[in-house]
């Protein structure tokens, strides 16, 4: 009877972990399927640190998602900060090629001298690693107690809403596809998958802040409101759909007062100083960020006095190398001496709207003059003319880069494939102009190919762009 009940609890035992696994798995695959954040025609570089969250996400790519997984490469980065890191780095590699995972590692020449340092070395690492194996997404195994822990973070530093918003799901090529997932659930599926990891003892230090929030701070806020954690998560979300809505707006404000040309960004400024103050600053800040410069509170706060109360003729600049010109009613941020372009450099085209205007791209060391406007006129190598609505503004203009895929009718391809395919050379490759939407979606390749879905559509406003060779930049 003894036996008979053993074999039995086996089962159920057995039973019980497979349906954990079994949830968790269809659980990500759906995540998977309505945020794109991966698609099974990726290449994707993913982060392992040997760690059980790491180690479960590469165990959900490799094995989790059927016929539907990516193409996957792993990488490792050693900062040698610990006795132990190159028994980590053997143990990972060690499990890649179990699992047949290509693997990049490298270590660091010299210990970063602090967790900032540690994590751009890090990152600088997985970029360098992505560029080698052609990689098209870079996954890193952050969680939702990762998420809430950011949160608690920022609101302790006194951050702001964008702040809030803790960690994005998506920047650039970084995906995380584990933000929605507790660790808890991620233990319960390591433990029945039978998932071994390694620990890092830092991980349980004190000395950083990051770990005393999470063994010693969410601990007590549980205790005191039960469900803070998930209050957190919550509030992540809501901060990140707000920040949405703003974006939203601003695409409109930005199209009323500003226009891009040859020397940078022109603003209106009476219609510009006519809106509220914190709509006035995100504006500021968000066309700051597009030439490169990235201030402070107080570095906005300079900027919107000297747009306000500065003279005619004057000009203030920013960090960063921004140069702001008052010239009577109108403002022109500048690109100052640290961004000029060179002879040989890119300098992209920004398109605030659909309004007609014109401009100068530099792209691959060619001077491109570029019209646009309202309508729809025949589309030739150098013309395009898209369904307005299918296209979110601001656009950009640019060469293309490593990663960059376009959507076509029978689904989407790298761009570096389809110059293969139509047999463009390398040099001219680098003198094609992209344009790319503000969702980052390359929408034409001038004379190559066109995103599936912006055609112009009878009764829908069309947009119209023109490109020119204007010869050597």
């Amino acid at each position: 009877m003894r036996q008979g009940g053993s074999g039995a609890a086996r089962r159920h035992t057995d039973e019980t972990r497979g349906s954990v696994v079994a949830r968790l798995r269809a659980r990500f695959r759906a995540h998977l399927e309505r945020s794109r954040l991966i698609e099974p025609t990726d290449t994707v570089l993913v982060a392992v640190s040997g760690g059980l969250d790491s180690v479960v996400l590469l165990e959900l790519l490799r094995f989790g998602l059927g016929d539907r997984g990516p193409r996957l490469a792993a990488a490792h980065f050693d900062h040698g900060m610990r006795p132990g890191s190159a028994a980590d780095a053997e143990w990972v590699a060690g499990l890649c090629e179990a699992w047949r995972v290509p693997l990049e590692r490298e270590r660091a020449a010299s210990p970063p001298r602090s967790q900032a340092e540690a994590r751009a070395a890090r990152y600088r690492f997985l970029q360098h690693a992505a560029a080698r194996v052609g990689a098209d997404r870079i996954a890193t195994a952050h969680h939702a107690d990762d998420q809430a822990e950011t949160v608690l973070f920022r609101i302790i530093r006194g951050t702001g809403l964008r702040g809030l918003a803790g960690i994005p799901e998506r920047r650039g090529n970084i995906v995380r596809p584990l933000l929605p997932f507790r660790r808890t659930e991620l233990e319960a599926y390591a433990r029945a998958a039978g998932l071994r990891h390694r620990e890092d003892p830092t991980n349980f230090s004190p000395g950083y802040a990051r770990n005393r929030l999470r063994h010693e701070v969410l601990p007590r806020l549980e205790a005191i409101a039960p469900g803070a954690t998930e209050a957190l998560i919550r509030l992540a979300d809501e901060a990140r759909a707000a920040e949405g809505a703003w974006e939203s707006l601003l695409d409109e404000v930005e199209r009323r007062v500003a226009s891009a040309d040859d020397d940078g960004v022109l603003l209106a400024r009476e219609r510009f100083l006519s809106y509220h103050p914190e709509v006035r600053a995100r504006l500021l800040r968000r066309l700051l960020h597009r030439l490169g410069s990235h201030p402070d509170r107080a570095g906005t706060r300079a900027a919107l006095e000297f747009i306000r109360l500065g003279a005619s003729g004057g000009h203030f600049d920013v960090i960063g190398g921004v140069r702001l010109e008052r010239e009577f009613d109108r403002i022109r941020l500048r690109p100052g001496p640290r961004r000029a372009e060179s002879a040989v450099g890119d300098r992209p085209l920004i398109i605030a709207g659909p309004e007609r205007g014109s401009g100068v791209a530099i792209i691959g060391g060619r001077r491109f003059a570029v019209e646009w406007m309202p309508g729809d006129e025949e589309t030739t190598p150098t013309t395009a003319a898209f369904d307005a609505a299918a296209l979110r503004f601001p656009l950009e203009l640019r060469g293309w880069r490593a990663g960059d895929r376009i959507r076509l009718p029978y689904g989407a391809k790298k761009l570096k494939k389809l110059f293969v395919e139509r047999r463009i050379g390398r040099s001219e490759r680098a003198a094609t102009p992209v344009l790319v939407d503000a969702a980052g979606r390359v929408v034409w390749v001038a004379g190559v190919a066109r995103a599936a879905g912006t055609e112009t559509k009878p009764g829908s406003p069309a947009f119209h762009l023109r490109i020119r060779d204007a010869g050597s930049a």
